[in-house]
């Protein structure tokens, strides 16, 4: 069965080719798109009839007008082939991609190519897009050369055409920080040559091609235009700072100074001579650790919100209007609500505490403005979403209740019983809870099926906690919630004793360092800062109380022993266990406080309380800051020592300086069958 073409060619009277990307739904640049796209091209070049080509996409890009379909340019190229060498082995050459379609036939054809771009023209499709001989784009296009957040650099010549349209210094903030622009931006930039509104943007780039071959407009080749270009002096000056700041920012990483190195020898050498340089500095890097771990968590996090027997029902979220919050923990989670445009009614039942925690979150939203987050009049707007009550009369209006009372469970059950009393039969009920079980707090009411846990743990996480009752709908729902408040659901299991995820991975990070700091005191504690901010962690061990909620954290701390669950009981472990800490390497210090968080994953990952174990990387990455290079700490240990180095390392100081350090049985039977950590099968 012949496969379906992933580009459309369309010829119109006025002698300009329409090619249309369409590869459904981003338009990725896979090898099948991109030899569809060279067939296209070859086949409009040799029409007599066709004067200009243009390229866009069905989702939305390029005269010849390129285009994309449906909306979007190109997402650029498809992720699932970095790590792997599937390009270079189906074509067996080296720059077959970059120098000889895009350059050799795209820029160098005789018939002038415009793309045509709307929606997002990323990475490969930026690229197509530079190779083109002019480029109009709708104001709220969005561009970018993002290729360097997967651990690779631009591969279609982006290195070296994009400082000469745009000037060294942009070329170098857009690459090094994949940044994106949108059209109006990158016009004023001259990233593009004109704006045109979504209805009129074919017929735009229609005009500019045949004015480009009438020569009316000028027939301009990126690849070699030097005006825009520093002199070699002053670039080389840049390129020094450029490598700099990308030592200082990412020490453990290489491929931000090999783009930089690629850029430099384009400049110095020629743009050709850049171009192979590129396309043999890609072909490595795509097979690079850094490049696979990048990937798996850019998946991963992707994946959060992909939730089998739950999205894949087709259901579709229902809006949340309004949002009430109950109890004094509730200051926190209903400043993160109103940030996020959603309106507020916090309740709470003395006058007093009510005035309290009203002022306590407009001084919240005030410290946005005193730190240029935010505007006056946003700070207006965010003030009037807020309002306080001291009973339930306004909830009959709320599509969502999160609890954050304190005390007993039995105050916890008549809070949802009020709430389902009042509130409208849709309205989802969320417990902020990282311990208790939400079937003993739901006990007393008929709502079990539209009870969740919804944990603010972190400025970036939204734990949902799912329970056997919980309706699909209900979690849908949620993670909606979380997308529109810009943080990363994790799907957790009902009934966990020891905290939720993010809390649990991220306490064990700072006890694991307090306990190799113990003996040095405020010595010890900056060394342990040091060691841990060289292997790449973005937060600060002895920081991470302030980050994670200090409600779990004495239960993580009084979790048995007799489970072999690798978690330290205070009141049979202390700190002064440590007489040889002193002696410890750096590499010693990063593995003694790293692997007991491991084991912590293995212990959440052996109860079930995760989905994926995925999940838990993205947690670490996300809430405990540790490098996304590495791949979070699940894939890190898989992919770097492996689970029977740290079984037998943790059994090793578990007998030397106490059970905080004994494997759980996961960890145990992963190491003795030698199968990876990753390999979970989902309790929920």
């Amino acid at each position: 069965m012949a496969m379906k073409a992933k580009t459309q060619l369309v010829i119109g009277d006025d002698g300009v080719a329409i090619i249309t990307l369409n590869n459904p739904p981003l338009n990725l640049l896979s090898f099948e798109v991109m030899l569809s796209l060279k067939s296209s091209i070859e086949e409009a070049l040799l029409c007599n009839e066709v004067k200009a080509i243009v390229v866009n996409g069905m989702h939305k890009f390029l005269t010849f007008v390129i285009q994309g379909s449906r909306g979007k340019f190109s997402g650029g190229a498809d992720v699932t082939v970095f790590g792997k060498s599937e390009m270079v082995k189906k074509r067996n050459e080296v720059g077959f991609l970059s120098i000889e379609l895009i350059t050799n036939l795209l820029e160098a054809a005789r018939k002038p190519l415009v793309a045509a771009i709307d929606g997002p023209a990323f990475g490969g499709g930026l690229e197509i897009a530079l190779a083109c001989h002019a480029r109009i784009s709708t104001p709220t296009s969005q561009l970018g050369l993002t290729e360097l957040q997967y651990g690779i650099i631009p591969g279609f010549g982006g290195t070296q055409r994009l400082p000469r349209l745009v000037g060294l210094p942009k070329a170098l903030e857009m690459i090094l920080m994949s940044k994106r622009v949108n059209g109006k931006d990158a016009f004023s930039m001259s990233l593009v040559d004109a704006l045109a509104p979504a209805d009129e943007l074919i017929r735009s780039a229609s005009r500019w091609g045949l004015d480009i071959s009438e020569a009316r407009k000028p027939w301009i080749r990126s690849l070699y235009r030097t005006n825009r270009l520093e002199p070699l002096k002053e670039a080389r000056l840049i390129l020094n700072m450029a490598r700099d700041e990308a030592q200082k920012q990412n020490p453990n990483v290489t491929h931000p100074l090999i783009c930089i190195d690629v850029i430099e020898e384009g400049i110095v050498s020629g743009a050709r001579i850049g171009l192979w340089k590129e396309a043999e500095a890609l072909n490595e890097l795509r097979q690079s650790e850094t490049c696979k771990s990048l990937v798996h968590i850019f998946f991963a996090r992707y994946n959060t919100s992909k939730i089998s027997g739950i999205t894949d029902m087709g259901l579709q979220p229902r809006k949340v209007n309004r949002v009430g919050v109950i109890g004094p923990g509730s200051i926190a989670i209903a400043t993160a609500f109103i940030l996020a445009n959603f309106p507020v009614i916090l309740k709470e039942d003395d006058e007093n505490y009510l005035v309290s925690a009203l002022g306590e979150i407009k001084a919240n939203l005030q410290s946005h403005l005193m730190a240029g987050k935010m505007t006056t009049e946003k700070l207006e707007r965010a003030v009037s979403l807020l309002k306080g009550v001291l009973n339930y009369d306004s909830f009959k209006d709320v599509d969502l209740v999160v609890e954050a009372v304190e005390g007993s469970i039995q105050l916890k059950q008549q809070v949802f019983a009020d709430l389902e009393h009042y509130c409208p039969q849709h309205c989802i009920f969320a417990s902020s809870s990282p311990t208790l079980d939400l079937n003993l707090i739901g006990e007393r009411t008929k709502s079990q099926f539209r009870i969740a846990g919804a944990h603010l743990c972190s400025s970036s996480v939204l734990e949902i906690v799912n329970t056997e009752c919980t309706s699909p709908q209900v979690i849908v729902d949620l993670l909606d919630v979380a997308k529109k408040m810009k943080k990363t659901p994790i799907l957790v299991r009902n009934g966990s004793s020891s905290g939720l995820v993010v809390n649990r991975i991220c306490g064990m990070y700072s006890q694991a360092a307090m306990f190799v700091a113990a003996e040095h005191g405020e010595e010890g504690k900056h060394h342990v800062e040091k060691v841990m901010e060289k292997f790449g962690m973005g937060i600060s061990p002895f920081r991470m109380m302030d980050v994670v909620v200090v409600e779990s954290m004495s239960t993580l701390l009084q979790k048995k022993q007799d489970t072999g669950s690798g978690t330290w009981n205070e009141a049979k472990d202390s700190p002064n266990d440590f007489k040889q800490v002193a002696k410890l390497s750096e590499e010693d210090i990063m593995k003694m406080i790293l692997f007991p968080v491991v084991n912590e994953a293995c212990c959440i990952m052996e109860e079930g309380s995760v989905v994926k174990a995925s999940d838990i990387d993205v947690a670490s990455v996300v809430a405990m800051g540790f490098p996304s290079y590495r791949g979070g700490v699940v894939y890190w240990a898989d992919h770097t020592l492996g689970s029977k180095y740290i079984c037998s390392t943790l059994e090793t100081w578990s007998n030397t300086y106490g059970p905080f350090f004994k494997p759980c049985a996961y960890l145990r039977k992963h190491s003795s069958i030698g199968t990876p950590l990753m390999q979970i099968k989902s309790h929920l």
